[in-house]
């Protein structure tokens, strides 16, 4: 008799394991992504996937990209929207441990002039800009642009973009560089000011002037760890589609995507968040298109600040195909 029990214990231990297996499988396949997005405009790409399919995105949203660096190396999230310097970054500081999904953004920076006296970068010759960045891409890629086209400028420099927008906003200044949505928190608050260069535009001249024909101005990119495509690739494969179809959402419907932006505290304010949505420029462009599209931009940085890439430009394997 205690024979028949051992035997009937065993067959239960060895009918139940598979079945125990198989729920820790399914737990580890629909449990949500951990996505973290940055407020801005670097988020609005999110807003859309996250508000319809809540259930499957666990999202974290930062302030500052130190705050998405650090829960990317450390594991804490799987997904994450950053600059597209900062997807280089960690590329080199997890060496290798990451991998880029999408460019999720095209440039979002402006010359704003209170005047009507530039039209073109040669009317910068002489002129001084304040902007904000000093060390990081906005300064860079400005200076491109003025090496390129032979226009000497003086660039003086606030610590945030928020303090340039203010000086402009009380009349402070009159010639500024910013992104959205400060761009259109200055046009609605002080209408002396104008668009008076589309850096986006002027990035991508320039880098044509000098061989780089695919190069545009991409300002932010969706990266993965290495680890979690490779473990999930189907939920990754998911991931992409939803992104696609947010961006598409948000372009598409400018004032239904303003009041989810707004409702995920991505953008304060969904008034805000409607007149800046177009010239945010939110765009999903993935593999050997999104590498034609930022190898050259990394080479443009690397060249005017190596640490700006983390010391090197990424590999091949960094863009995820």
């Amino acid at each position: 008799m205690k024979n028949f029990f051992k035997i009937l214990a065993v067959l239960v231990l060895a009918v139940s394991i598979p079945f125990v297996c198989m729920a820790e499988n399914a737990a580890e396949t629909t449990a949500p992504v951990r996505v973290a997005g940055l407020k801005g405009p670097t988020g609005m790409a999110l807003a859309h996937m996250i508000t319809v399919d809540e259930g499957n995105y666990d999202l974290t949203l930062v302030a500052a990209p130190a705050e998405v660096n650090a829960l990317v190396i450390s594991g804490q999230v799987d997904i994450a929207a950053v600059p597209i310097n900062v997807g280089s970054v960690l590329f080199n500081k997890t060496e290798g441990g990451v991998r880029a999904l999408s460019l999720i953004t095209r440039g979002m920076l402006y010359v704003l002039e209170n005047g009507d006296s530039i039209h073109s970068v040669a009317d910068l010759e002489g002129k001084t800009i304040l902007n904000a960045g000093q060390g990081a891409t906005p300064e860079y890629v400005m200076n491109y642009i003025l090496d390129t086209n032979g226009v000497k400028a003086n660039m003086e420099f606030e610590a945030e973009h928020a303090a340039v927008a203010s000086k402009a906003i009380e009349g402070l200044a009159d010639v500024v560089m910013l992104p959205e949505p400060l761009v259109t928190q200055v046009l609605m608050k002080n209408p002396s000011f104008r668009k008076a260069l589309d850096i986006t535009e002027e990035f991508a001249a320039a880098a044509q002037k000098n061989g780089f024909a695919d190069a545009q101005l991409s300002m932010s990119v969706v990266i993965a760890r290495k680890e979690f495509v490779e473990a999930h690739p189907e939920q990754v494969a998911q991931f992409m589609k939803d992104l696609e179809a947010s961006i598409a959402f948000a372009n598409e419907n400018v004032a239904d995507a303003a009041k989810e932006i707004a409702a995920l505290e991505i953008i304060p304010a969904a008034p805000l968040a409607e007149k800046a949505l177009p010239s945010c420029r939110l765009v999903f462009v993935s593999g050997a298109e999104m590498q034609a599209q930022a190898a050259p931009l990394y080479d443009i940085l690397f060249a005017a600040n190596p640490a700006s890439v983390g010391g090197k430009v990424p590999a091949d394997e960094y863009y995820f195909q």
